[in-house]
């Protein structure tokens, strides 16, 4: 190790060193296990280190063998599916390393490779449920107490380069040695194995096109050994690189960010469009600065078409991307809509000729064979899957991917994954199982739904629903500080994907489109439409004053119709159907007194989604309406004046007009926001597909609305 820079040498050398974040005094209070937490959510923090649910890491414990009472050592390792960044304890599986160490005496050779796996089972350490990484025999068999595995940017750039055993070499003397690719499992674990008791002296070793390996007999030399690995080639890639263009150089600039944006937004609901018919897909936009240097550079196609080299990388993104024909220097849009479908079916052919290239007797069928990734030059990049965190995950690693290839492409010559390498591990029996384990979609997955009046308690309560169903929201509110409060409600509750916010006055017809062009760049489209902004007012007529009608007016008509015309030209580009709701009222069916500004407002409401069910019907956008009566309990309308004016208009008093509404209902029962948002979610979803230009009152029974 005298050849190289320590950890502390090297973070201080490196420009974009990883920091070491280890707290002796935290650390030395914790179990081994807490211990391996801790090392672990501390590697995962760090996107450089390792991507979303990449890589692995162990520990070798002495723990008591609750059948015998008897010390035995136990390997913690995480477990199938996890990530280490946000893992909590329960996201290691348990092994007894005796019986890992017995099961060599059963493994028959690379060709019986995956019949090791379901061995794993049967080493579990006191009954614990979570299923073993493919990775498991990796950590077991290397004779360390400590073992780390994670895929950062600058070490696969390393193992991606042509001359990648050459690099490590050069790079680290012998304090990192290098094997050549092998798919993970069982023989990789003895091939490592065999390696460190051949080189003794070794800290770690980097697997060709895949990740680095480092081990020490303690957790925090581990973690610094790893750090210092990275580091260490984060600091020769910059003094190889430092001052060189990237990429080849630049072949065509950068849009500004607002243009990029308006971009996206057109072409995101056209591609979801034409690659949802059999799944719904969710859309993520990236722009950012690495992003941006590639898909501007002379190498972006030539590059692009080599496909990725981790295998972490390309069971996210497939093999490659598909480049999308856009010149930024015409800025022509519409030249890139025309050749759309030639271009989506360009790839189908390429990815199903891979796949019958590829395929063994035994393979699962083809899955979809639509790119995961778009890129469009001088724009920025798109990712669409099944849910909004699988596409931004997606996202995340082809930037990983990208900054490998910056690295390998500087200093040698960038080469992915062999076709057949790649297929094999994409279409990996082991994988198809862990996919048909996978739980049925929500109702709602892969839908995205525009809520206006979001923040107050109907619209709480249907984004509730709606996400709790599998939707992503973007919630439209004018309010902002309630919008921010709500927001930050859902993020706690549901993850920072499920929703997104927009300040938005709906009478604003610019404000409107901008809100739209929001939601196509953060969803990529549209599927449902909660028309829910409201107001209330009441005055006897002769007491009406011009503002009041034109606000009811300008809120409950021209924002319903405004906010449905975007509506109705999204979808009809979109070609993939829709529903709509709006939330009217009992008060458009039956008239109320002294509140004709607000009743005649919400009868034009349900006159237009009548005409909208008409104009829809062909598109597959269906339009229904549900009618509320007296939802008081988180109402913003029923704050202040309005509560004192209805209660006014029944001579009683404010306190008394729950008790007025339910008795005047015919079951005697209260209305909840949770009883609208039921309502709602069953107008939007396909349990009501064969319902158009419908009225659902949910009001526990009132005659006069009753609409036949």
């Amino acid at each position: 190790m005298s050849e190289v820079l320590t950890p502390r040498e090297a973070a201080s050398a490196a420009p974009a060193a990883i920091v070491n974040r280890w707290d002796d005094a935290k650390a030395t209070a914790m179990s081994e296990p807490e211990r391996l937490l801790y090392r672990s959510n501390l590697l995962g923090s760090d996107k450089r280190v390792t991507n979303y649910g990449g890589g692995n890491t162990s520990a070798k414990v002495r723990q008591k063998d609750p059948l015998t009472g008897a010390e035995v050592d136990v390997l913690w390792v995480k477990g199938s599916g996890g990530d280490i960044g946000t893992m909590k304890l329960d996201g290691f599986s348990t092994l007894y390393m005796d019986k890992l160490q017995s099961l060599k005496g059963l493994y028959r050779g690379p060709e019986h490779e995956d019949e090791m796996v379901g061995y794993l089972s049967h080493c579990t350490f006191n009954l614990n449920p979570r299923a073993s990484s493919i990775d498991t025999p990796l950590h077991a068999y290397v004779p360390f107490r400590h073992v780390d595995h994670v895929h950062p940017d600058a070490v696969i750039a390393i193992a991606a380069s042509a001359n990648s055993r050459e690099l490590t070499r050069e790079i680290y003397g012998d304090a990192i040695g290098w094997l050549p690719w092998k798919r993970p499992g069982f023989e990789l674990g003895l091939w490592l194995e065999k390696f460190v008791r051949e080189n003794p002296e070794a800290k770690g070793c980097v697997l060709e096109s895949h990740g680095l390996f480092t081990w020490a007999d303690n957790a925090r030399d581990c973690y610094e050994t790893t750090l210092w690995a990275i580091n260490r080639a984060i600091s020769w890639f910059d003094g190889k690189t430092r001052g060189k263009p990237a990429f080849g150089g630049k072949a065509v600039e950068a849009l500004p960010a607002e243009k990029r944006r308006e971009i996206a937004a057109r072409l995101m609901p056209q591609i979801r469009g034409r690659i949802s018919a059999d799944e719904p897909k969710i859309g993520h936009f990236d722009d950012s600065a690495a992003v941006l240097e590639f898909v501007t550079s002379n190498n972006l196609r030539e590059l692009a078409a080599l496909g990725t080299s981790c295998p972490d990388h390309f069971l996210r993104t497939k093999i490659r991307p598909l480049i999308v024909d856009f010149d930024p220097a015409s800025g022509d849009v519409d030249a890139v809509l025309s050749g759309l479908d030639a271009a989506l079916e360009s790839y189908r052919g390429d990815y199903s000729g891979y796949y019958e290239r590829s395929k063994r007797g035994n393979s699962p069928g083809m899955r979809d064979p639509n790119a995961v990734v778009y890129l469009v030059p001088g724009v920025g990049m798109i990712t669409f899957a099944k849910d909004k965190a699988t596409a931004r995950i997606a996202g995340e690693f082809y930037v990983n991917a990208i900054n490998v290839m910056r690295g390998a492409s500087s200093v040698s010559t960038y080469v992915g994954l062999p076709e057949q390498e790649a297929f094999d591990i994409e279409y990996w029996l082991l994988e198809e199982a862990k996919l048909q384990r996978m739980p049925k979609p929500k109702s709602l997955a892969g839908r995205i739904a525009f809520v206006t009046g979001g923040a107050g308690g109907i619209g709480r309560a249907t984004v509730a629903k709606l996400i709790s169903e599998g939707a992503v929201v973007v919630l439209a509110d004018i309010d902002k500080g309630n919008l921010d409060a709500t927001l930050d409600t859902f993020r706690k509750s549901h993850g920072e994907d499920a929703v997104r916010g927009v300040v938005l006055d709906v009478t604003d017809e610019d404000g409107v489109a901008k809100s739209f062009v929001d939601a196509c760049v953060e969803y990529g489209g549209l599927d449902l439409l909660v028309s829910n902004a409201g107001i209330s007012s009441s005055a006897p007529i002769e007491d009406t004053p011009i503002e009041m009608w034109d606000r009811n007016m300008d809120i409950l008509a021209k924002g319903y119709f405004l906010v449905s015309r975007e509506a109705f030209r999204l979808l009809k580009k979109q070609k993939l159907g829709g529903s709509i709701v709006f939330v009217a009222s009992k008060n458009g069916l039956a008239a109320s007194p002294n509140a004709s500004a607000y009743c005649t407002a919400k009868a034009a409401e349900i006159h237009l989604a009548r005409c909208l069910a008409l104009e829809g019907a062909g598109e597959q956008i269906r339009v229904n309406v549900v009618n509320p009566d007296a939802v008081l309990r988180g109402s913003k309308i029923w704050t202040g004046e309005w509560r004192e004016q209805r209660a006014a208009a029944y001579k009683m008093k404010p306190e008394e007009l729950e008790e007025h509404y339910r008795q005047r209902s015919m079951l005697k029962r209260s209305v909840f926001p949770e009883d609208i948002a039921e309502a709602i979610y069953f107008l939007l979803s396909d349990l009501s597909a064969k319902s158009t230009g419908n009225i659902i009152n949910v009001d526990a029974g009132n005659a006069h609305s009753f609409t036949r």
